[in-house]
């Protein structure tokens, strides 16, 4: 079990690892050995997230999320198996982490005074010199 939050924790066989042969620099390195991780969690098919967590990790993932709500993290920035495995599973506690955490709701206010004066002089302000660059009317004198 992978403690996320004292009260989340996920299960290893929920998360599929996947090493694949990394892009980039690291000489013959990158052509031998497999070191990128393909990280795949099924987040409709977790029993340990909430309904609500669910739906804010959906949209903390975006594009990370296939339309069969599998998360899937790629990591190669290392040129270890092992370190690029822990770099994808922290990115995934990660943001399970911030999916957990409920948005602070937001309260209706109504603009101040003092603010709505500053602006309308503003307004006022830009409309004198647009006012000014005006060319001069012709009077015929």
């Amino acid at each position: 079990m992978i403690q996320v939050t004292p009260e989340i924790s996920i299960d290893e066989n929920e998360i599929e690892l996947d090493f694949i042969r990394s892009s980039g620099p690291g000489g013959q390195n990158v052509n031998k050995v497999s070191t990128a991780v393909q990280l795949k969690f099924d987040i409709s098919a977790s029993p340990n997230l909430a309904p609500a967590v669910k739906k804010r990790l959906l949209n903390l993932a975006g594009s990370k999320v296939t339309k069969e709500n599998i998360l899937i993290i790629e990591a190669s920035a290392f040129r270890s198996q092992e370190k690029n495995r822990g770099d994808a599973l922290s990115r995934l506690i990660d943001l399970i982490q911030r999916a957990s955490k409920k948005p602070k709701p937001r309260h209706k206010t109504k603009p101040t005074f003092a603010s709505k004066r500053k602006r309308l002089e503003s307004k006022k302000h830009k409309g004198k010199v647009k006012k000014m660059r005006r060319t001069p009317p012709v009077t015929d004198e």
